[in-house]
Formats: structure tokens, sequence, C-alpha cells
């Protein structure tokens, strides 16, 4: 302890032990980012840590290992996700904290099995790094220095045994194949984080998301969430909703705008709607179909005319409605936003990076941007993924992005215990209540491919279900996704319409592609040429695409030059789907020369990403309107490596994103 310190502690210990008044403040927070240190368990080497942040990041910071994107430092780097760590920091409690009626320790992301203590007491166990975690530790705090520590067990090692007693093999079909154990389906956690055929696996472990010390007293604003109940040219009907926690009954005031409003409120979780009229409203539009305008509100609470809390939303003045019902064709699959039918323009996102913390706002802005001026209108945020940070549905709202939310169940089947369940619906109720605001939610969906896998991919021969197993496996996933997710939207979401998955129909047959949504790989996995794409339109395209390399400037900030070859076992080894070097190089040769080198190969290899996505977007476009909606996968890499995307892990723009550009151009929006 530095003299410095002794000084300021003295100071504290001066005011709040002579008693004196210190005024209460507005309902207030805190970063608590700072003075973090880690350790492995059972070493009492500390280091410094970054908050947020996870444990291979901070390795690195500290010397410990290497660029974790190096050559084939994804391999030697893999006992990492088998051993437990420690986190541990000082929360220093001033007077100001003290005099507050509740003092609330609050975690946005912890990645993923977290056991916390204050001053050696367990305060938390947290099992799901999709949501927040929030305690009252008032009465557990000291005046000046107290120890948080929070011991993260390995999220491999902490399944493990479950898995291997459960009653069936789970498909677990993103880890790779020399993985003993495969944990990812029970595991509340990225799920491309485990492996994808894009992408390396690093099972993270860390403070993923801000650490906040929150006071408070006698209420709090919960939520707000104002949405259109009726709109038309001239005028707009809104539908504020404020939920407020109140630890003291009696009348408050609060504030909406310019609308004072004076209720009794009762102990506890209370409601307000206040509902209000826009004359002339200007409509929030997607890109491409007019300006994406935004209202603000906000929101004061007050108590005997103390200010206690606010709070501050925007919010579109839009209507967004999925069709999807039988028609002449098969079965339609389309959005209309603010009455007028709308051709989807986008692609599929994944996150930007395997270490989630180290992804910068401006990362965010350009990518957005981009997404913007290649005349995208949609994004769908991917079930193998994280559902994104606010500022993520901020930019997409303000760029007119549309944003097809899945829900993260991705390429698995889940178990069905009853701790699971409540941890999934925890996640989900949370996840709708925080993105529901946003003028750019257009669509919940339950999964991504976990019902065509289970129709197409013979799953039940290749684990051995029985006719018992696949009932029960069968029950279990439409309880979850037909019953349990959809009860939930429903309930907290009514306004944004939900389907169970996607595709809603597989590309085996000619007749399916008359029905709903479809991923179509026939050009990649069946290996069908680009010609196939205007052979197979379906009503809504979800995913299609084709593999290209990144730049060599892009490979040589993590390759050495005597690896830069097709030949190269690490080469190799980056390149994670299992046809992909070959099924490239056979596109060259159809349409170019033999490349008679590596760089050749880079460079025709993006070019004949941009020939595929050139023919499948303009097939799409023309097929309207039995096809209303393209959205090519992928858009953008959680790393330096061969994949399906257009813009690559360090924002540079392919070949393919040019190609896209040109064919979303022009306004797809009829009446």
């Amino acid at each position: 302890m530095n003299w410095s310190y002794l000084i300021a502690l003295s100071l504290i210990v001066l005011i709040y032990g002579c008693n004196e008044q210190v005024d209460l403040e507005p309902n207030s927070k805190r970063f608590l980012h700072a003075g973090w240190e880690f350790s492995l368990e059972g070493d009492d080497d500390w280091m410094l840590a970054s908050v947020p942040g996870v444990v291979q990041l901070d390795l690195f910071k500290n010397d410990v290992i290497g660029d974790p994107y190096w050559q084939d430092n994804e391999l030697k780097q893999r006992w990492i996700e088998n051993e437990n760590w420690i986190y541990k920091t000082q929360i220093i409690a001033d007077a100001q904290i003290m005099s507050n009626e509740h003092v609330d320790l609050n975690f946005k992301g912890l990645d993923t099995y977290a056991k916390v203590y204050l001053n050696d007491e367990l305060i938390l166990e947290a099992d799901n790094m999709f949501r927040s975690w929030s305690v009252d530790i008032k009465s557990l705090l000291n005046l000046g220095e107290n120890e948080l520590r929070i011991v993260f067990e390995s999220p491999v090692s902490h399944n493990r045994e479950i898995v291997e007693q459960y009653p069936h093999l789970l498909p677990s079909g993103n880890e790779a194949q020399d993985i003993p154990v495969k944990v990812s389906s029970f595991t509340r956690k990225a799920a491309y984080q485990f492996g994808w055929d894009w992408g390396p696996r690093f099972v993270t472990a860390g403070i993923w998301r801000p650490v906040i010390l929150k006071t408070w007293n006698t209420a709090r604003i919960e939520n707000i969430f104002t949405t259109p109940s009726d709109v038309k040219t001239d005028k707009a009907i809104m539908n504020t909703v404020v939920e407020l926690d109140v630890r003291e009954a009696g009348f408050y005031t609060l504030e909406i705008g310019e609308e004072l409003i004076e209720k009794e409120l009762m102990l506890g979780f209370n409601t307000i709607e206040h509902a209000f009229v826009i004359d002339q409203p200007k409509l929030w539009w997607p890109n491409g179909a007019g300006e994406a305008h935004l209202y603000g509100q906000h929101v004061r609470l007050l108590y005997d005319n103390v200010l206690l809390d606010t709070s501050s939303v925007k919010f579109g003045v839009r209507t967004i409605e999925l069709v999807n019902q039988p028609d002449t064709i098969g079965t339609s699959f389309y959005f209309k936003v603010n009455g007028k039918a709308l051709f989807a323009k986008g692609a599929n996102y994944i996150p930007q990076d395997v270490f989630l913390p180290r992804v910068q706002p401006r990362q965010y802005e350009e990518l957005i941007v981009a997404v913007k001026e290649a005349n995208m209108n949609m994004l769908r945020v991917w079930g193998g993924g994280i559902y994104e940070r606010d500022l993520f549905y901020d930019l997409c709202d303000q760029h007119g992005i549309l944003v097809w939310q899945d829900f993260m169940f991705a390429g698995s089947l889940y178990p069905n215990d009853d701790e699971f369940e409540a941890n999934v619906a925890a996640e989900v109720i949370e996840t709708i209540r925080r993105l529901r605001q946003h003028a750019c939610l257009t669509l919940w969906c339950g999964n991504n491919e976990i019902e065509v896998a289970w129709k197409s991919w013979g799953w039940q021969d290749q684990y051995g279900y029985s006719e018992t197993d696949s009932n029960a496996i069968w029950n279990n996933y439409k309880t979850m996704f037909y019953e349990t997710i959809p009860e939930l939207v429903e309930a907290h979401n009514p306004q944004v319409a939900y389907t169970p998955t996607s595709p809603l129909s597989n590309w085996g047959t000619a007749e399916n592609f008359n029905h709903s949504t479809m991923h179509y790989w026939g050009v990649w996995h069946g290996k069908e040429p680009f010609e196939s794409f205007s052979k197979n339109v379906g009503r809504f395209m979800v995913e299609y695409g084709f593999q290209s390399f990144p730049s060599i400037a892009t490979l040589k900030m993590v390759l050495t030059d005597s690896n830069l070859s097709l030949d190269a076992p690490i080469m190799k080894h980056r390149q994670k789907s299992y046809i992909g070097n070959g099924l490239i190089s056979k596109h060259i040769e159809q349409y170019y020369d033999t490349p008679q080198s590596f760089e050749e190969f880079v460079v025709r290899s993006q070019e004949v990403q941009a020939r595929g996505l050139h023919m499948a977007i303009r097939s799409h476009i023309d097929a309207q309107p039995h096809c209303m909606g393209s959205l090519f996968w992928q858009l953008n890499d959680c790393w330096p490596g061969p994949s399906w995307s257009v813009i690559d892990y360090y924002g540079n723009k392919k070949q393919a994103y040019e190609a896209v550009k040109t064919e979303f151009s022009g306004g797809l929006i009829t009446d």
C-alpha cells in the first residue's frame, strides 16, 4: 500500500467516522475496470489484466504466449481452455458509495463458469456467457478496500462429466474430431469459439463485458420500451412502457418527454404505460428506401421532488410485418416495411473476433457503414455467435439496416434438464428486453439449421438413436423452439415476428424452393457449378456463398513467407472447410488459366468468389416476387484466413464486396 493511498483512505475514514452528512446523488454508476490482476489457479504469479477482456489476450499482453493468430498457435495454445483462472481487484468504497441504500455489483458478461467472491464471501455463481449478473453488495462492503475475486472454471472441464453421463450423445458439429469430449451443446457460450468451418478453436474465459458498480435509492428505472401502436402518414400513436423497481411505496413523478405523470407506486416491480401522438411523423425506413429517422425520448423519475433516476432511448416510427403464408407459388416469406413489400438485400454477420473485447467501436462503425455503402438493408445475426453489444444495434438503427436476430443455437442438439431450460429462458428474456427497443429489429429466429439437420443430415443413424431416443430428442426440440421461446417473444416483444428455425425448407428437391426460407449450399457442399445458382432460387435466400482467400498482405500479418503456399501444413490447417482449397482451385480453372503462383491463386480466388456472388444475387433479384430476400454468407471474418467473407478480419474489402455493391444497387421496395 503506497503513501498516497494511505492518505486517501485516512480522509475517507475521517469523513465517514465523523458522521458528516453526505448528499445523496441520483442513481449513478461507475465502471470497475482498473486495477485487475489475474493468475492461473494454484499459481501465485499475478499479472496485470484488462477488463473487459479474456485470458488469452491477457496472457498475450504479459508475454506468456505469442499472438494467438500467428502461424499454428491455435494448436499450441489449446492448453489454456483446460485451466482455471482467477481474476481479482479492489473495490474502494468511499463515503459517497456507502451512503446509498443499494450498491449493486453488475457484470454485463462473465465468460462462462464463474464464482464471484467479495471479501472471501461467495456472492454469485454465473453459468451463461450471454447473461448479465447483478447482486446487491451493500451489506458486505467495508469502508475502504474490498477484495473482489472471480474464479473462472475451465468451460471444457465444467461439463465433461455431465456430457459423459447424459443419456444421449448430442451432435456438436462445430467441434473438431480430435476433441475427446464435446461440451459446446451443454455450454451457454458462443459456439463458434469451439471451432467452425471458417474459424479457429479458442475457448475463452474472462470478464468479457463491462463491470459496473451501481448506486441507487428508493426506486430506479429498469427498462424503457417505446413502440408504435398505430402508424398513419398524418399521425402515429405511440406507446411507452416504463418499468420501475420500487423499494419504498408512495407517490412518484415520472417525466416522459414533456409529460408529467403523478402516480402511486407499490413496493416491488411497477409498470407504467404512456400513450402519445406524433403528428406528421417522419417514418424510419431501411437503407435505400428513405431516411432512417429516429426520435429521442428522455425519462426522469422523481420522489418528493428529488431526482432519483434518468434514462434516454431512441425509437423509430415504422411498422414491420413478416408475410409467411401459402400463396399461388407455395409459401411466401418476405417483409413489409411501413406497408410496402421489401426485397431484403444483405448478408450474414458473425462476431468480428474470437476475442470479443478487443473489437473497437470504430470497427463496428466502419463495418456498418460498409454495409450501408454496399446497398444492403438487412443483416442476419447468426446463431452461433453472440447477441451483439448495444452499439451494433444503435448503428443499424442509425443507418437503416434491418436485423434478423437468431437466438444463440446453431447446428447442435441441446440437453433438456430443468436447470438448462431455466438458464435458457432467463437468457432469452434478458435478450428480448435489451434489444426490443431498436427500430432495426425485424425478426426473432429460434436457431440456425437444427431442424434441417435433424431431418436431412442423418444424425439419427450417425449417433445410433433408437426410435425412443429420437422421439425424446425431437420432442425436446419442439418444446424449446415451438413453445418456450416463442411464448417468451410473445410475452415480451409481440410486435416482432418469430420463426422457429432457418431454413424452413431444404435445398434437396426442386419443390422445396417454392417454400419459405432456404440455405442453398448446392454450390459448395454439393460441389455444383455457379450456373446452379440461377436454377435454384428460393422464396427467401438466407444463406449461400463461396470461399476466397484474404489478400497476401493480410496473410503475411499472421504467416511467415515459407507458409504462403497451399501445400504448407500450416496453410492447410488454416483452411477450415473440408473441401475448401480443392473447390476454389476447381472453379479458378473453370474460368481462368491455372495460377502460376500462390499470389496469383489468392487473387483468382477473390475473382471467382465475386463471380459466384454476382451470379447468385442477380438470379435472386431477377426472380422477384418469387424470391424476396438475398442474404449471402458471409459479411465478415473473426480471424485472418480463407472463408466466405467479403470483408476480411482487418476490414479490407475483397473483390466480392464490389460485386455485391453493384448487384444490390437500386431501391427494391414495392407497393
